[in-house]
C-alpha cells in the first residue's frame, strides 16, 4: 500500500512539471490549443527593432495580442476561410514577401560596405564640393526690362534686400531679401553660375542674367573655402546610399541572369 502510495505521488509529482514545462514553452491554452511563446518573442522583437524598449507592461499587451489572435483565427478556421481562394492567394504573396525579405537580408549580411568603399565615396563628395563656396542674393523677374530697371534703380542707391522682398519671383529666397546662403556654384543652374564665378565680393551683376526661371540680378555677399561636414558625420548616410546600391546592383543581376520567356 505505501509503495503504490509513493508511485502515485511521484506520478502526480511528474505531471505536474510536465505541464509547467508546457506552460513555460505556450502563451496560453485558449479553446484547448497550446499558443506557443515563440509567437510572443516574434512580436517582441519586431517592437525592438522598431525602437521602442519592451517593457513589461508592452510584454503584458502583446501577450493579449498573441491570445487574441489565436481566437480570431479559431473562429476563422471553424468558418473554413482559410480554404477560400483568396487566403490561399494572400497567402503566397506574403510567403513572397518574407522571402524576398531575407534573401535580401542575407545578401546585405554578407556583402556590408567597407570603410574604404565609405571613404572612396566620401572623397568622390569631397572633390565635387570642395573649392570655394559663395554666400549670394539674387533677384529674379519674368521680363528682362523689369531686370534692368532693378539694376538701375540699385545703381542709384535703391536697397537689394527691399527690392527682392517687393519684386523677386523666387518664393524661397524672395522674402529673405534674395539670400540664397552658403553653396556651392555648381548648385545653380549653368547661367547662373557662370554669372556669379565673375564677381567678386560686394560685387552685383551689370546686366540681367537670363535662366529657364527668368532674369536674374545677382550679387556675391562673401566667398569662402567650402565648409564640408567631416567624415564621421556623413558616415552612417554614405553607408546607407552605398548599401542601397549595392543592393540594387545584386537585384538587377538576378534579372539579368533569369530567362523569361
Amino acid at each position: 500500500m505505501k509503495k503504490q502510495f509513493l508511485l502515485a505521488t511521484a506520478a502526480a509529482a511528474l505531471m505536474a512539471l510536465g505541464a509547467q514545462g508546457a506552460f513555460a514553452q505556450n502563451v496560453a491554452i485558449v479553446n484547448g490549443k497550446a499558443v506557443p511563446k515563440a509567437r510572443l518573442d516574434t512580436l517582441a522583437q519586431q517592437v525592438a527593432k522598431s525602437g521602442r524598449p519592451v517593457t513589461p507592461e508592452i510584454q503584458d499587451q502583446l501577450r493579449e495580442e498573441v491570445i487574441a489572435r489565436e481566437i480570431f483565427m479559431q473562429e476563422a478556421e471553424k468558418q473554413g476561410l482559410s480554404t477560400s481562394e483568396d487566403y490561399k492567394a494572400q497567402m503566397e504573396l506574403a510567403r513572397q514577401t518574407i522571402l524576398i525579405r531575407a534573401l535580401f537580408a542575407d545578401y546585405q549580411k554578407k556583402n556590408p560596405v567597407t570603410d574604404a568603399e565609405l571613404k572612396a565615396e566620401y572623397d568622390k563628395f569631397a572633390a565635387a564640393n570642395g573649392g570655394k563656396e559663395y554666400k549670394a542674393r539674387h533677384i529674379l523677374v519674368e521680363k528682362e526690362a523689369d531686370a534692368k530697371a532693378i539694376i538701375a534703380s540699385l545703381k542709384k542707391g535703391a536697397k537689394f534686400e527691399d527690392i527682392a522682398k517687393k519684386q523677386s519671383k523666387d518664393p524661397g529666397s524672395g522674402a529673405n531679401g534674395g539670400d540664397l546662403d552658403w553653396a556651392n556654384p555648381s548648385s545653380y543652374v549653368a547661367e547662373f553660375t557662370e554669372a556669379m564665378l565673375k564677381l567678386g565680393k560686394g560685387q552685383m551683376t551689370d546686366t540681367p542674367v537670363k535662366t529657364q526661371f527668368g532674369y536674374h540680378i545677382i550679387r556675391v555677399d562673401d566667398i569662402r573655402t567650402a565648409q564640408l561636414p567631416p567624415f564621421e558625420e556623413l558616415k552612417p548616410q554614405i553607408a546607407q546610399q552605398l548599401e542601397q546600391q549595392k543592393l540594387a546592383t545584386f537585384q538587377q543581376g538576378l534579372r539579368d541572369k533569369a530567362k523569361i520567356e
